[in-house]
């Protein structure tokens, strides 16, 4: 994880650097009627620290950020931490929500799918999973938005409202959000829950509990499932990423504050700090649960942890 958070740290800070753009002219031309000269530009620049020689500026940053001190925001000067707390809250709980959804979805009908193969209810389970494939995630919520607005009348209430401060409206607010996410989530954990699935269902010791007399929940919950944990699983680790791409898209089509809206807005006025902080701690949290999902593969097969 170490050298990975360093990598992408060098690399997202070159790349904000190398952007077309100069963004103490940006700043210094905000809010005024003529034109910023070159002089007002260049004591922003200084007031900015963004004079100095990149890897002096490079230093400067992540022996900070290795502290949680990710610096002050260039357009604000708030400090970037502040910030993120405020929103951090907000994509955590849509992300949470939307692969809860995406769970309740993609294991019923995955094993369905497995169990009744080549069966109507395969085929439909299938053709579930090709459309949430397909269709795009923003699309989905788009969708959403038309449904409910043209046929209930109804649109999910403007203005985020924290859970503890009232959890039926931030529930309102939160579920559709989710539920595009989600669905878009399970389609492709539902084909790998039945493809894992008729991979073990193949197996000798399967056949060898149904010829006990083994009920088949038991031989499906007990034997079967959990070995056909382990690549869906390893799927979801890799959808942490699909999903912060994902609430990108749903924080803005849905207004709501969190992190990706952040990052959007940061990206249009180019405050590096901010955008900084974001990406590595985005890359921390991917990094972060693929480890435990690889400590979780020992609990689910003991014969990796003895090897």
């Amino acid at each position: 994880m170490i050298p990975l958070l360093f990598g992408v740290s060098i690399v997202i800070f070159v790349v904000m650097r190398i952007l077309p753009g100069d963004v103490a002219a940006a700043i210094a031309s905000r809010g005024a009627e003529d034109e910023p000269t070159q002089r007002e530009i260049e004591a922003v620049r200084v007031a900015l620290n963004l004079d100095r020689p990149l890897v002096v500026q490079y230093w400067d940053w992540i022996s900070h950020a290795v502290r949680l001190d990710f610096g002050d925001s260039l357009v604000t000067g708030e400090p970037v931490l502040d910030d993120i707390r405020r929103r951090i809250p907000v994509s955590v709980e849509l992300g949470i929500i939307s692969m809860l959804i995406a769970w309740l979805i993609a294991l019923p009908v995955g094993i369905l799918s497995a169990i009744k193969q080549d069966t109507w209810m395969d085929y439909g389970a299938r053709s579930f999973t090709m459309t949430g494939v397909a269709m795009p995630t923003f699309w989905v919520a788009v969708l959403l938005i038309l449904l409910l607005s043209r046929v209930f009348n109804w649109l999910p209430p403007l203005g985020y409202v924290g859970f503890f401060e009232n959890p039926a409206d931030n529930l309102k607010q939160m579920i559709f959000p989710a539920l595009a996410l989600g669905w878009t989530l399970s389609a492709t954990l539902a084909r790998m829950t039945r493809s894992a699935m008729l991979e073990v269902l193949r197996e000798d010791y399967i056949t060898t509990a149904r010829a006990k007399g083994l009920r088949e929940w038991v031989v499906i919950n007990r034997h079967a499932l959990k070995n056909a944990m382990i690549p869906v699983i390893t799927l979801a680790g890799f959808q942490v990423g699909m999903l912060v791409g994902g609430t990108v898209l749903i924080e803005q089509i849905f207004t709501l504050p969190g992190m990706g809206r952040f990052l959007i807005t940061a990206l249009n006025v180019r405050d590096f700090p901010i955008i900084q902080a974001i990406v590595l701690l985005i890359t921390f949290a991917f990094a972060a649960v693929n480890l435990v999902i690889d400590l979780v593969y020992a609990v689910l097969d003991p014969r990796i942890r003895y090897a």
